[in-house]
This record gives structure tokens, C-alpha cells and sequence, in this order.
């Protein structure tokens, strides 16, 4: 990418500055003490050197020499040149700015936002779920024309994009990655994403990882180097296939559940943390499960407590567990439920 070359233009301001000083010196020594001499010191020179930049031209001060006179012309025809320098480094300026902002060199604010690496179909598919589901992203690609299709596909208050190499560890910064819930490596293959990941546990040790994999059987690889989640993509479609072709119905739904939903007629599968000020805080699961089904009409079918750190689920539990504050509920529900939810939870859904 274009960078301003500074040093460049500092010498280019020193060297011009150093010409007009030298004229403007000599014009004085000209005109000083000449008969009928209009310029009678310092000041007056730098006016009447400032007026013919300007092309102000007010005609107080004129030089009266024949030499006072060609320094007269060597002042008005480099004013062109000098017009010429200050507008294309003004450009240069603007257009830097405007270039920056589009690479993400600026920046972006998002926290708690999702971060991925690498750009495709595939991500933009994970995407468009993720901004369905409310969710914020940062989007780091070194591929220039990609930056263009991302913008035309979403806002900047939804997707971020960064303009960088994937190894560029300071420039990653921009993306906030210290402060993102996770890191989607979306790379091309599993060797590639595998070294990726050893590297960036070294710089970022404390963030969740999450990668999708051609090969299932790596999955104990990846989650020895760190990473969170490793999901096999053969291992999933495999199962949708087959849920497909012996009981289609619940192959439908879990298609539709596992992501948000469009319609308030469409179903989704929300995992929601319970707060402080939750009305449910503090109550047993089997009364919660009642009173989801009775107000919002809310399937509650699972609960993740931690404890030291660690999550545990507890899928449809039994006995008398109780919800506290920093569980997180697991629930099927509709548009309309997820709406009359909200009254109670006042939270988006998601870790």
C-alpha cells in the first residue's frame, strides 16, 4: 500500500525554504540604499515576497534594481510551483486519510467482537449469521478487492475490515483483537491454520480460538495447540445428511435452530446469561422451565454453570438445580418469543 514519503516532503519544505531566505536576503542588499527604493529592510522584503507568491499582487513594494527586478521575476514565475507543491501534498493528505480509513488503518472501537482471519465464501456465509444474530466483526483480509465486497455487503457499524498480513502482529491492534470474545480462523487449509494458531498463542495466549476443519481426525491437534473449538465440516454435513434421510423433519429443524432467525414464525436456539437484575436469578430450574413456556412461550432445555472457571452443561437436567447469576440458559424459541424474552434478560443472546 502507498505510504507518504515524509522525509521527502520535509526536505522538499527545507530546500525551498532555504532558496526564498537566500533571495530575500540578496533582494535586500539590492534594493537597500538604491535611489527611489520603496524596500527599505527585513519586513518589507517578506512582504513583498508574500504578495508575489500570493499572486496578491498589491503594488506598495516594487524593486527599483534591474537584478531586484529579475529576483521580482524569479519570485512570480516559482509561485506556480509552489501553488503546484502545496495542492499535491494537500491531495497526497486527504488521499491518505480516505485510504487509511478504507484499509482499517484507523481502527474500529468493537469489543466483545468477533475477529476473523481470512476472507471467503465461507466466512461471508458465517457472517451474515453473526450480524443476523446481533453480533459485531472484524474482518482481517490481504486481499485488496475483497475490502470493496465486504463493504457493499454489510455496514461499518456491523463488519470491520483491516487491510493487513495475517502475521502483521501490531497492525492486527487495529482490529482490537485484545479485546474480541473470539478469533475465527477462516485460513485455506489445516496445515496453514494449525501454524497460525501456534503463532498467535504466542502474542495472544488469553483469547478463544475457533477453526473449521477439512480433516476431523485433527481436531485433538488443534485443541492441543490451543484452540477452543475445532469443528469438522465433513462431521457436520455428514450428520445433516444422514438426520436428512431417515427423519427429515428434525434434520429441518436442527438446520433451522442452529442459526437466528429471520421471521418471527422461524425458530432459533439462543444461549443467554443470566445477570444479577434477571427475575429467574436465584430460582430452580423446573419453575423457570414453567414459567418460559406459560409467558413467552420459551423451551427451556439446558443450563451452563461455571465452576472455576470451567462450563458445564447440563442438558434437560433433572433434581432441583438452581439458576443463579453467570449461568447461561439454553432456549428454543420463536421471533415473537425472543421478543417478550428480552423484557426479562434485557441482553442480546451469546457468550
Amino acid at each position: 500500500m502507498k505510504r507518504p514519503n515524509y522525509r521527502k516532503t520535509v526536505t522538499t519544505v527545507g530546500v525551498i525554504a532555504f532558496i526564498y531566505t537566500a533571495l530575500v536576503i540578496i533582494l535586500m542588499r539590492l534594493e537597500i540604499g538604491a535611489p527611489g527604493a520603496r524596500i527599505d529592510g527585513a519586513m518589507d522584503a517578506i512582504w513583498y515576497l508574500t504578495e508575489t507568491l500570493t499572486t496578491v499582487g498589491y503594488g506598495d513594494l516594487l524593486p527599483v534594481t534591474y537584478w531586484g527586478r529579475m529576483i521580482g521575476f524569479v519570485f512570480l514565475l516559482s509561485s506556480l510551483g509552489v501553488y503546484g507543491f502545496i495542492i499535491g501534498q494537500i491531495a497526497n493528505f486527504m488521499s491518505t486519510l480516505k485510504e487509511h480509513k478504507e484499509m482499517g488503518l484507523n481502527g474500529t472501537s468493537y469489543k466483545g467482537h468477533v475477529v476473523m482471519i481470512g476472507w471467503n465464501e465461507f466466512g461471508k456465509s458465517v457472517i451474515d449469521h453473526l450480524v443476523g444474530a446481533g453480533r459485531q466483526i472484524a474482518v482481517v483480509t490481504k486481499d485488496k478487492p475483497s475490502i470493496d465486497i465486504i463493504r457493499e455487503y454489510y455496514s461499518s457499524d456491523q463488519v470491520f475490515t483491516l487491510y493487513s498480513d495475517f502475521n502483521n502482529w501490531d497492525l492486527l491492534e487495529k482490529a482490537n483483537i485484545k479485546d474480541s470474545s473470539i478469533v475465527f480462523i477462516n485460513l485455506m487449509d489445516d496445515t496453514e491454520k494449525l501454524v497460525y494458531i501456534i503463532n498467535a498463542k504466542k502474542h495472544y495466549a488469553d483469547l478463544n480460538y475457533v477453526v473449521t476443519l477439512d480433516n476431523g481426525n485433527l481436531k485433538s491437534t488443534f485443541q492441543s495447540a490451543g484452540v477452543t473449538y475445532a469443528i469438522s465440516k465433513n462431521e457436520i454435513s455428514s450428520k445433516l445428511l444422514a438426520s436428512y434421510i431417515y427423519e427429515p423433519d428434525v434434520a429441518f429443524l436442527s438446520e433451522e435452530i442452529i442459526a437466528f432467525a429471520h421471521e418471527d414464525h422461524e425458530y432459533d436456539m439462543k444461549q443467554i446469561l443470566v445477570k444479577a437484575d434477571n427475575p429467574f436469578s436465584g430460582m430452580y430450574y423446573e419453575k423457570v422451565f414453567f414459567d418460559l413456556k406459560k409467558e413467552c412461550n420459551v423451551v427451556l432445555f439446558g443450563i451452563v454453570k461455571n465452576s472455576d472457571g470451567q462450563k458445564k452443561l447440563f442438558k434437560n437436567p433433572e433434581g432441583n438445580i438452581k439458576i443463579e447469576t453467570g449461568d447461561y440458559l439454553i432456549m428454543l424459541m420463536d421471533g415473537k418469543g425472543a421478543t417478550k424474552l428480552k423484557r426479562h434478560f434485557h441482553i442480546e443472546e451469546g457468550v
